[in-house]
């Protein structure tokens, strides 16, 4: 029986707070300069936070001050933990944009040369593979115990990895596996059951709960974790960020970039055409794979796969694409509104297949206009 493994981890893990940060330095800038150029990287490691990158803006916000409130809202807030807000500390070292990429992103061109994917399937209501859609909710279901204190003695850092067995009537969750971070004291027996009851349970249902083999904190002790434990760099975990490794994804990550930056822009445009045509009943499964050239308006290439799905050659669902969106980086910015912040929530969960967070990517209002280009072209 084919099966297929994706991952996901909770806001605590370092990869992913560095993350959160780059994107809230990126939301409090254009909050005040919603035409600011940011690239924004951050490292963390015991006891320190690095900000580094090349930022263009009129306005000012103070980066110390969000790195901490960031590292606060993560959960870690005590020292005896080896990383917290109040003293970790702090590094910031920012330049300005390039002028020789500025002068090609100001006539409306790609901020950089490069190519990006977006994917979507019928596997599940949001159209994302189930094995990254599990992963994600069991991740998101972690978090939220140890903030409501259902399990109070979990720490901010934990991952989650779903295996989804596909071959039978309905994909099924197969194996489940959680590492989640614990305070010392707590028995590894109670941990175990208690995250079986409070964490998969709730996710998958008795039913599927009870069918899948399940391995948690497997070596078992996740004491040291965080920052302490590993150190954290923007953008590393691109496979959690977009389709769980099920589809192919572009070079860039997306986080602490505005959304001039194709990686970015490109890929949120593709997710939009391939969750649209998806939704417009076109395919059950389908790639969009776009390609910019550094100060190009529009994009060299675009690209659609549909696998054999398609209700109509790729070749005809392409140029319906191409009627029916500006692919140009102005143009995605424009259509899904991307000058404003909107970006740490997306910078932990994902950023496709999101319904609990305002990811107008994810909106499928374009389905209908796509069967009617389609319709009236055949």
């Amino acid at each position: 029986m084919p099966l297929f493994t994706s991952e996901s981890v909770t806001e605590g893990h370092p990869d992913k707070l560095a993350d959160q940060i780059s994107d809230g330095i990126l939301d409090a800038i254009l909050s005040r300069d919603p035409l600011a150029r940011v690239a924004c990287e951050t490292a963390v490691t015991t006891g320190l936070v690095m900000v580094m990158g090349e930022i263009t803006t009129d306005t000012y916000v103070d980066i110390p001050r969000i790195i901490r409130q960031t590292v606060r809202d993560v959960g870690y807030t005590r020292a005896k933990y080896g990383f917290d807000s109040e003293t970790c500390g702090v590094m910031v070292s920012i330049d300005e944009q390039s002028p020789d990429i500025a002068q090609g992103v100001d006539v409306g061109g790609a901020g950089d040369s490069g190519m990006m994917f977006g994917f979507a399937c019928d596997e599940t209501p949001e159209l994302m593979p189930l094995p990254i859609s599990l992963a994600h909710r069991l991740a998101r279901r972690l978090a939220e115990v140890r903030r409501d204190r259902t399990l109070g003695y979990l720490r901010p850092d934990g991952k989650v990895q779903v295996t989804v067995a596909y071959g039978g009537e309905e994909p099924a969750a197969e194996t489940v596996v959680i590492s989640a971070q614990h305070h010392d004291e707590v028995k590894i027996e109670e941990l175990r059951e208690d995250v079986a009851r409070e964490v998969i349970v709730p996710v998958l249902g008795q039913k599927a709960a009870s069918a899948a083999r399940s391995y948690i904190n497997p070596t078992g002790r996740f004491v040291t974790g965080g920052p302490v434990a590993d150190v954290g760099l923007t953008g590393r975990k691109t496979q959690v960020d977009s389709y769980g490794g099920y589809a192919r994804i572009g070079g860039g990550c997306f986080s602490g970039k505005d959304p001039t930056k194709v990686d970015r822009a490109g890929a949120y445009g593709a997710r939009h055409v391939a969750k649209n045509l998806v939704a417009a009943g076109l395919a059950t499964r389908v790639e969009v794979q776009l390609a910019y050239a550094i100060g190009v308006v529009k994009p060299v290439a675009v690209n659609i796969d549909s696998f054999g799905t398609g209700k109509a050659p790729d070749e005809d669902l392409k140029r319906a694409v191409e009627r029916q969106f500006d692919l140009s980086p102005l143009g995605i910015i424009k259509e899904l509104n991307l000058r404003r912040p909107l970006y740490r929530p997306a910078a932990c969960y994902g950023h496709f297949g999101r319904t609990d967070i305002d990811a107008p990517w994810e909106d499928t209002g374009r389905a209908a206009d796509l069967r009617a280009e389609l319709g009236a072209r055949r």
